[in-house]
């Protein structure tokens, strides 16, 4: 749901698990068959699992992060894993790249760039949830344009200020 202020997004759990949904749908449609997924940790995570459960294809996982200060609303250096975790074997033929939003764009940018150079990767394709209007890069799938580049609120950043000593309050132990 957007504010009014059309600055920020909150999405519930449900929300999330639709769009997701919608996400399947949107490559299935296009016809497009794929060998792997690859998501994006941490933001890719979920829907990269989900996708990877409905197409019944091996997930392959990419550490990233760029957000950092301020409660990780600013973004900071780009840190790629410089390996990639999958099942078996290596990322190779069509490849489904997946994360949660384009956001400025530079994080999928750098990964698109980089990934394009290994020989073994035939055809690459990107999917996200949502693309701000100030993204430099356009996924081949989203499912949800923000023109007006909102503050995304996801249902699990509950966890990030969640600590153990929490949890044990939460439920008296």
């Amino acid at each position: 749901m957007l504010t009014d202020d059309g600055k920020h997004l909150y999405v519930s759990w449900d929300e999330y698990h639709l769009l997701i949904e919608k996400l399947a749908l949107k490559v299935y449609h296009s016809g497009w068959a794929f060998d792997q997924i690859l998501c994006l940790a941490r933001g890719g995570l979920r829907p990269g699992d989900v996708l990877s459960r409905v197409f019944d294809r091996p997930l392959g996982i990419m550490s990233i992060s760029s957000y950092r200060a301020e409660g990780g609303t600013i973004q900071g250096r780009l840190d790629m894993a410089k390996y990639i975790t999958l099942p078996k074997g290596e990322l190779a033929g069509r490849v489904l790249l997946v994360d949660d939003l384009a956001d400025s764009g530079v994080t999928l940018s750098a990964v698109v760039e980089r990934l394009r150079g290994m020989s073994a990767i035939a055809e690459l394709r990107s999917a996200v949830l949502w693309v701000k209007g100030v993204s430099s890069y356009t996924p081949d799938y989203y499912v949800e344009m923000l023109p007006t580049s909102p503050w995304i609120h996801q249902p699990f950043e509950d966890y990030d200020a969640l600590r153990p000593e929490g949890l044990a309050r939460k439920f008296a132990i």
